[in-house]
């Protein structure tokens, strides 16, 4: 089991950045990719950014203004985000995984609780 922590949300005027971590525990031998999804009301669950050992992934709408990036030796990930708009309202979501491809094992399939980002305008 991986228990995942996430924290620096909040309330937050456009333009503005936040920093959201995400701190793993656990069995993390277990999973080889991490990454930040957000929800926004009444929307789907959407991938932000993906970190594995040699590689990083970003949502077009976060491609420029935010940066994910890992701390190995505190096994937690970070989420710097900056030139922040109202659209990106939401609550995100840290997961780790293990993947083998594309395929993601559902057995190292992990979920924080949430933090939430409120952008106003």
């Amino acid at each position: 089991q991986v228990q995942l922590v996430e924290s620096g949300g909040g309330l937050v005027q456009a333009g503005g950045s936040l920093r959201l971590s995400c701190a793993a525990s656990g069995s993390t031998f277990s999973i080889n990719n991490m990454a930040w999804y957000r929800q926004a009301p009444g929307k789907q669950r959407e991938l932000v950014a993906s970190i594995s050992s040699d590689s990083t992934n970003y949502a077009d709408s976060a491609k420029g203004r935010f940066t994910i990036s890992r701390d190995n030796a505190k096994n937690t990930v970070y989420l710097q985000m900056t030139d922040l708009k109202p659209e990106d309202t939401a609550v995100y979501y840290c997961n780790a995984v293990r993947m083998y491809g594309g395929y993601r094992d559902p057995k190292n399939d992990y979920w924080g609780q949430g933090t939430q980002v409120t952008v106003s305008s």
